[in-house]
């Protein structure tokens, strides 16, 4: 499995997923759409910490930066 996530998408990822926490913890997404932000804001995480995203696998998509 190769990375292909730059430090940019990560700290982006984590940003979004901080967000959608505490926007469920203050109350402010309630309910279904709650739980599916956090269940995104895990996703976020998860795909952070180990630098590869799957979506965008089949798209050759990689916003890492390359090697010269």
């Amino acid at each position: 499995m190769n990375k292909n996530m730059g430090s940019t998408d990560k700290i982006i990822r984590f940003i979004l997923a901080a967000i959608f926490v505490i926007l469920y913890y203050s109350g402010i997404v309630t309910g279904t759409a709650g739980i599916v932000l956090l269940v995104l804001a895990g996703v976020f995480v998860l795909t952070s910490l180990i630098g590869f995203c799957p979506l965008y696998a089949p798209f050759g998509l990689s916003t890492c930066k390359t090697e010269s």
